[in-house]
């Protein structure tokens, strides 16, 4: 079995809607935009996360997204954070990439 290649960013769906997203390989699970979600009208939050990053430890709501790569469909986990200053609105992490079997090309456009 052939095992997908995806780039550093891709476009994806979420619930239906096609979005940029970064894929980070040092990120355990996906984020998604505040206002992105609110604008999906996804929820309701099934859980709250300690998470730890270059700027120190947040805690952050947690809900369920159908999710759309290369094809294959996912239900995901999503933390939800404002990314109003980050490019990508949604970021892809290892739990996704992992159970997708993805490998990653960087030169991929």
């Amino acid at each position: 079995m052939e095992r997908p290649i995806i780039g550093l960013t891709e476009k994806v769906r979420i619930h239906g809607r096609k979005v940029a997203a970064k894929v980070d390989t040092g990120a355990s699970r996906c984020s998604i935009d505040l206002n992105l979600a609110a604008q999906l009208q996804l929820g309701p939050i099934i859980g709250i996360k300690d998470y730890r990053n270059a700027h120190g430890k947040t805690t952050r709501p947690v809900i369920k997204a159908k999710l759309e790569l290369e094809g294959k469909k996912f239900n995901a986990l999503f933390n939800v954070v404002d990314r109003k200053n980050l490019k990508y609105k949604v970021l892809i992490g290892e739990s996704i990439i992992r159970r997708g079997k993805f490998i990653i090309d960087p030169t991929k456009k």
